[in-house]
């Protein structure tokens, strides 16, 4: 990877300090490939490991919704247009059916119920 992250200072409590990492779309897709076909990783454990990957204390929740929410735009475009499931970002590995998030992601809670039963998932 070439990307320079992004780590910024951030206020924590009264007295604290933490380093943010501000993720790339980029990075967070990369992250999303990685996951286990089949299972359901939370975006959390997503932010979780970008942070540990780039040494940041946390991963800015904003930045990562709104590029998942790219993500999924992009994927589920590029299956509507017939791409092979295997050349896109597997977005629905990353959110819940039930969670309000996947109501507001490209195919929203039934395509994600679909393609993670797909994957093998009940």
């Amino acid at each position: 990877m070439t990307e320079i992250p992004t780590i910024k200072p951030r206020r924590k409590g009264r007295s604290g300090m933490q380093a943010m990492l501000i993720p790339s779309q980029q990075m967070v897709a990369e992250q999303i490939r990685s996951a286990p076909e089949g299972v359901l990783t939370e975006v959390g454990t997503l932010r979780r490991r970008l942070a540990a990957q780039y040494g940041a204390d946390a991963c800015c929740p904003v930045t990562v919704q709104r590029h998942l929410r790219a993500i999924a735009e992009l994927s589920f475009g590029a299956l509507e247009k017939g791409e092979p499931v295997s050349t896109v970002t597997p977005y629905w590995r990353m959110v819940d059916p039930a969670s309000l998030l996947a109501k507001r992601l490209a195919g929203g809670p039934t395509f994600i119920r679909e393609r993670l039963a797909a994957e093998g998932r009940k």
